[in-house]
């Protein structure tokens, strides 16, 4: 079973279906890719703060550790269980990632696919949202009827 969460980028389109589109899941669980390369996985996930922060915090630990004396194998345990923890922890530093940008947290779903997530999630979510949200625009009762015969009205017509 995966577990996904459901974020939503500030500025999100008015429409449901653009809205639907630019929405991300974040799988939670374990990142194999980042537990064995985190410079690979977190490329692959665009979390270039975190890649920085991590090519820092190596580099300057493996300094302090072997001028201090300290053996390259314990350097090298300590690399891995850093690797392990960021692997652990890769789903929480997307969300993090994502909340600083002003996404928004829409819920959670589980399923056996990505695919079936993203199935009961919309099924869940389509209904209840709006065609086209209203937020800053005119409903469309304040039309007049007939003003859009306007430009037409005149054209023949020269003064």
């Amino acid at each position: 079973m995966q577990t996904y969460t459901v974020h939503e980028p500030p500025n999100a389109g008015a429409d449901r279906i653009d809205r639907a589109s630019e929405l991300r899941f974040v799988k939670d669980g374990f990142a194999w890719t980042t537990a064995i390369f985190p410079p690979l996985g977190f490329a692959m996930s665009q979390l270039w703060i975190p890649l920085v922060a991590y090519l820092v915090l190596v580099g300057a630990a493996a300094s302090a550790l072997s001028k201090l004396g300290v053996s390259e194998g314990a350097i090298s345990i300590f690399v891995m269980a850093l690797q392990i923890f960021l692997g652990f922890e890769h789903s929480t530093l997307q969300r993090y990632m994502l909340e600083r940008d002003g996404w928004t947290m829409l819920g959670t779903v589980s399923g056996k696919s990505l695919a079936e997530c993203e199935r009961r999630f919309f099924e869940q979510w389509l209904p209840s949202q709006p065609m086209i949200a209203t937020a800053g625009a005119a409903p469309a009762t304040s039309v007049r009827p007939g003003s859009w015969l306007a430009p037409w009205k005149n054209a023949g017509h020269k003064a």
